[in-house]
C-alpha cells in the first residue's frame, strides 16, 4: 500500500488561541511556525512514505512547505481543519493517491520513527478499504489517520473527534484499528500541553528551543503578577 502524508496547516497569525493565558499573540505565532517546521522535517525524514503534501490557504505556510520539500495543495480559502483535509483528500484521490496519512502540524514530540511505527501497522498485502486511527492522549482527539482510499470515511476534527471517527469506521463496516503512540498523542493546544512537552524534553527541535524560553518568561511574568 503506497501511503502519502498530508498535513493541514493554517496561517500562523492568531494561531493557538487556547495558549493565550500563557503566551501573547506574537509568541503563539512563532511557536506555531516552529512546530510546523519540526513536524514537517520529521515527516520528510520518515521512511515508507510515497510523498508529503501540505494543504493550506496561507502563502507563508506554502513557501515554507515547498522549501522543505513538500508538495503544496493550495486551498482557495482557509475553511478550518476538516474543510482543508476534505478538500485535499478529494484532490489526492483524483490524482490517484492510494492511501493518505493525515497528521496535524502541532505534534513537536514526534520523530520520523513514530511515523514509521504507524506505517508498520499496515499488514503486508493490505488493500483498500483500510482505516487506522491514532488518538490524542485524552482520547478526545484524533492525531493521525491512515486511510485507504483517502475518502474511505467521513472526518470531523475538533472535540471528541476520536469517537466520531471510530463510529464512521464502524458504519463503513471496517475493522476498528487504532494505534497508541505517546509522541503523536501530544498535540499542543492548551498551556499544560506545552508545559508537558517541555518537561518531557525533545531538545533537537525548534519548538523546544523556543518554547522552553517562552514558558520560563511566561511563568515568571505570572508569578510577578500574582505577587503584585
Amino acid at each position: 500500500m503506497k501511503v502519502s502524508a498530508l498535513l493541514p496547516v493554517k496561517g500562523f497569525r492568531n494561531a493557538k488561541q487556547r495558549l493565550s493565558p500563557l503566551l501573547g499573540a506574537a509568541d503563539r505565532e512563532h511557536l506555531a511556525e516552529a512546530m510546523f517546521r519540526d513536524v514537517l522535517r520529521e515527516v520528510t525524514r520518515a521512511r515508507g512514505l510515497e510523498a508529503t503534501f501540505v494543504v493550506t490557504g496561507n502563502d507563508k505556510v506554502a513557501e515554507i512547505a515547498a522549501a522543505m520539500g513538500a508538495a503544496v495543495i493550495h486551498e482557495p480559502a482557509e475553511t478550518g481543519e476538516t474543510g482543508a483535509v476534505d478538500f485535499a483528500r478529494l484532490e489526492l484521490k483524483r490524482a490517484g493517491c492510494e492511501a493518505v496519512l493525515i497528521l496535524p502540524g502541532d505534534m513537536p514530540l514526534m520523530h520520523a520513527s513514530d511515523i514509521e511505527q504507524v506505517l508498520a501497522q499496515v499488514p503486508n498485502g493490505a488493500t483498500a478499504p483500510f482505516a487506522l486511527l491514532v488518538p490524542s492522549h485524552d482520547r478526545l482527539g484524533t492525531n493521525a489517520l491512515l486511510l485507504a482510499p483517502p475518502d474511505v470515511i467521513r472526518l470531523r476534527f475538533g472535540y471528541d473527534s476520536f469517537t466520531y471517527h471510530l463510529s464512521q469506521v464502524s458504519a463503513r463496516g471496517l475493522p476498528l484499528r487504532f494505534f497508541e503512540n505517546e509522541a503523536i498523542a501530544l498535540d499542543i493546544d492548551e498551556p499544560q500541553d506545552l508545559q508537558r512537552f517541555i518537561a518531557v524534553g525533545r531538545d533537537d527541535g525548534e519548538t523546544y528551543r523556543l518554547g522552553s524560553g517562552l514558558v520560563v518568561r511566561a511563568e515568571g511574568r505570572l508569578r510577578r503578577s500574582g505577587g503584585a
